[in-house]
């Protein structure tokens, strides 16, 4: 190992400042706000002032409303008009509120992937305005000539794909023979206008924009992932042996089999020797116990090499095969850190903190230490450790992985990320990044500003029904545009106390609630066997972390003896599938429910509505009146529609106000798809 001991005021080198200064933006030209004839204001969705592109997702319905209005009593028209890469436009009418904000809303679907934009364009509505003012003034017999007469004349401007009904509109509107009633009528023919609502005259256009939008690929936003060690499968502890490629490739079909559409593969490069963490974060390891994955690196290699018990590189490539012919993708921890023993810091890289005694400064998180693992220090030699990760992976991209799960990138400098995800993605679009940063939020939220398409949220600890509903408008609203939560239940590092002690009715419940309130959501393995004993009281840690230990399973027994989750984890991800508008991010809707230990919300796509209704107490039966808010279901007030129970198979017939009860031994919640009509 190198000295360094003259660096120890970890002042960065000479060429850091100017490396940071000199690398490309990203950034675009934000548009003009104010930049015709009428006044349109607060557009959203927009990144950073519309520097940075909108996250959407091919398929995925985005949401998107200003304020527009104009001087006097003149009515103002204003369209949606979005944009694809290759220049091709579809404009769509918005909305007003009518409710006094001069808010207008409107939607767009991308079909494609790549570049979008979408424009608003406010203009002069003559027609309505003449309509107004007509059907106002005329039955009070008020310049009933001139009414008439402009109307003609303003309807002689529009161009239809009918010719015939402008003609026949303005004969009859001019037509002295019939009554001013009758005349009226003529130009207000309800054929005729339904194809001006389709046509419109556009005076005195005003477009605000255009904004950027990026369509991703559909797993970028919707997915079901499942995170194991290849190393525990097929594993024996006694004695210590761990599992390969090859046993991990066993469990594959049963992960396809309960619906899940992502593997999530810790590290699985060599482990380090120095300071090798033993069972339960020890420091005293035994002569077989393998050691924190998270501590890449040792004489075997670093971060582009496969850990020799799991076998070799050609093994891998056969594990991703088989992953993607049962319908599913790999996705690879991207840790960047290492062992005391990695490659680059025996090579004596100048890519780590020394402190003043000449020693390289190992991970802390206090009060947690990590005397495994060194750090990375970005402000040594920037250019060239930058180079060196795009280098690691474009390796694995090589090898078939397009999805990374980037392992505590806030740590990281974002113009670092900035960079390196932007440049991976302007060769290779679909590679997508999951950002493991669960830190304050301006941090996540610049990390995914700057190219994350997935965050872990906080998710894990939102248990009551208060702080869920807040987050969750939080995630689908504002934070929509620039971030996509994956609710992962559990990780290796988190079992909340929920968990710990709220039995399998609680590990029903929280899966219940990320798979349904979010379009992507994950869990970790042995999260179907309800594995639940903390390391000690008060600690997040799992008993015998598989961090640090191989912790093979008998997946085949437990679900033999009906102690598995992993039916119920199948239905729900199979629910997922066969709804859209689970599939989606932006639009969830509360609906009060008459007990703080149940919650209730709904979702809808286009004619899929979905309503879900979950107790939150995993220990016993709660019973409540849910007031559901029918117009957010696209159904009138006294409507009374059909029920269906995605769970048990049961139909009801609902209205507004509906009875429920629900047992956690039994089902923990109504997952109900809505159907006009009653039983």
């Amino acid at each position: 190992m190198r000295d360094n001991s003259s660096e120890g005021s970890g002042a960065p080198s000479p060429t850091a400042e100017a490396y940071w200064q000199n690398l490309p933006s990203n950034n675009l030209v934000a548009p003009e706000t104010l930049n015709g004839r009428f006044t349109v204001l607060d557009v959203w969705p927009r990144v950073e002032g519309g520097r940075r592109p909108v996250k959407a997702a091919v398929g995925e319905l985005v949401m998107v409303n200003c304020v527009a209005f104009r001087e006097g009593h003149d009515m103002l028209g204003v369209d949606l008009v979005a944009t694809d890469s290759q220049g091709r436009s579809v404009r769509t009418p918005m909305t007003p509120r009518n409710n006094g904000t001069d808010m207008w809303d409107g939607n767009f679907r991308p079909n494609t992937e790549g570049a979008w934009t979408f424009s608003i364009a406010a203009y002069s509505d003559i027609l309505g305005t003449w309509r107004h003012r007509a059907e106002v003034k005329i039955p009070a017999g008020v310049d009933v000539e001139l009414e008439l007469e402009e109307g003609a004349r303003i309807l002689s401007r529009a161009d239809v794909p009918d010719q015939t009904l402008i003609s026949k509109a303005t004969a009859g509107l001019r037509d002295p023979s019939l009554s001013a009633a009758e005349r009226l009528a003529a130009g207000l023919d309800e054929t005729l206008w339904k194809m001006l609502r389709e046509n419109p005259i556009r005076d005195l256009e005003t477009l605000c924009g255009p904004w950027p939008v990026y369509a991703d690929r559909r797993r970028a936003l919707f997915g079901s992932w499942y995170e194991f060690f290849p190393r525990s499968e097929g594993a024996t502890m006694e004695p210590p042996r761990s599992g390969t490629f090859k046993d991990a490739a066993s469990r594959l079909p049963d992960i396809a089999a309960m619906g899940f559409d992502v593997v999530y593969l810790p590290p699985i490069h060599p482990v380090g020797t120095v300071n090798r963490k033993g069972p339960n974060n020890t420091l005293d390891p035994g002569p077989g116990d393998p050691g924190s994955p998270w501590a890449i690196g040792s004489a075997q290699g670093g971060h582009d090499t496969v850990h020799p018990d799991l076998g070799t590189i050609d093994d891998f490539d056969a594990f991703v095969k088989r992953t993607n012919e049962l319908g599913m993708e790999v996705a690879l921890d991207l840790a960047l850190q290492v062992a005391p023993d990695h490659p680059w810091a025996v090579a004596g890289k100048p890519w780590f903190t020394v402190r003043a005694d000449g020693s390289i400064a190992y991970a802390e998180n206090p009060p947690k230490k990590y005397q495994d693992i060194y750090p990375m220090w970005f402000d040594g030699d920037p250019e060239g450790l930058t180079e060196e990760v795009l280098r690691v992976i474009r390796y694995w991209m090589d090898h078939g992985v397009r999805i990374f799960r980037v392992d505590n990138p806030h740590t990281k400098p974002v113009r670092f990320w900035d960079h390196v995800i932007n440049e991976i993605k302007r060769t290779d679009p679909d590679v997508l990044f999951l950002a493991e940063a669960f830190t304050r939020p301006p941090m996540m939220r610049a990390l995914a500003e700057v190219g994350f398409d997935q965050s872990y949220t906080y998710f894990t600890w939102r248990n009551e029904k208060g702080e869920l509903e807040e987050y969750l408008r939080e995630l689908s609203g504002p934070a929509s545009a620039y971030m996509r939560p994956n609710f992962f239940v559990n990780t290796p590092d988190i079992l909340h106390a929920y968990l710990q002690y709220g039995g399998p009715a609680a590990f029903s419940i929280r899966a219940t609630l990320a798979a349904t309130m979010a379009p992507t959501w994950g869990v970790y393995s042995g999260y179907e066997l309800f594995e639940h004993v903390a390391v000690r009281p008060g600690s997040e840690e799992y008993l015998d972390s598989e961090k640090y230990q191989y912790r093979p399973r008998d997946w085949r027994q437990a679900q033999e003896a009906g102690q598995s989750l992993a039916p119920y984890l199948t239905l729900l991800n199979d629910i997922r599938r066969r709804h859209r508008s689970l599939q989606q991010l932006r639009h969830i809707v509360f609906h009060q429910i008459d007990s703080d230990r149940m919650i209730a919300y709904s979702k809808r796509d286009g004619a899929d509505t979905v309503i879900v209704i979950v107790t939150l107490d995993p220990f016993g039966p709660r019973e409540a009146t849910l007031h559901l808010d029918m117009p957010a279901l696209g159904l009138d007030w006294h409507d009374r529609f059909v029920a269906q129970d995605l769970i048990s198979g049961q139909s009801f017939s609902w209205s507004a106000t509906n009875f429920v009860r629900l047992d956690p031994h039994l089902s923990c919640a109504h997952i109900m798809s809505v159907r006009p009509g009653v039983i």
